[in-house]
């Protein structure tokens, strides 16, 4: 069975019942993972190949990514507006799935020393982030091929702003939580 599928027909009606909602439709769900990339070292020394960089976050998330530019300028980080300091991709629907079931089955245990993700993440609001220091835990990326090591930031977004059931789902779907 398929991680979406077992999203669809165990975990929802599972939390439901949990969370005591009596339509399926007010129960939590997920809309959108946001994977988020600084390259404010490639701006400083100059090096404006970001392709490997793209080609990377591609093969992890299954789209192409976006090149995010700086609003507006901040000298002590020597940045001026219209400067590139990032790659962003937005996942839903079926590539959100997939990246999630990598991320939580194959990528996260790939950590180095790893004990679980931060129960404290959760931005108030129902969203969780969290960052990653090496891209290398990904299958899909060869370390041979990698220059400099780049870490990467996953925000989940969900339907709810309580940071609770927000919780609830994320446990449910499998996120390793440390205890």
């Amino acid at each position: 069975m398929s991680f979406k599928s077992n999203y669809k027909t165990k975990i929802l009606p599972a939390l439901q019942k949990e969370l005591g909602k009596k339509s399926l439709y007010n129960v939590p769900h997920l809309e959108k993972v946001i994977v988020n990339i600084g390259i404010g070292s490639y701006v400083l020394t100059k090096d404006k190949d970001y392709q490997p960089i793209f080609d990377r976050v591609e093969a992890i998330t299954g789209q192409k990514p976006v090149l995010i530019e700086a609003r507006k300028a901040i000298s002590n980080f020597k940045l001026r507006a219209g400067m590139p300091n990032g790659i962003r991709v937005t996942l839903r629907g079926d590539r959100m799935f997939a990246f999630l079931e990598r991320l939580i089955h194959v990528a996260l245990p790939r950590t180095r020393d790893f004990r679980g993700v931060s129960k404290r993440a959760f931005d108030g609001n129902g969203n969780y982030s969290m960052g990653i220091t090496e891209m290398s835990i990904f299958p899909e990326v060869r370390i041979d091929d990698m220059g400099k090591m780049h870490g990467l930031q996953v925000n989940i977004v969900t339907s709810t702003n309580s940071d609770a059931d927000a919780f609830s789902l994320l446990e449910k779907i499998g996120v390793p939580f440390r205890k």
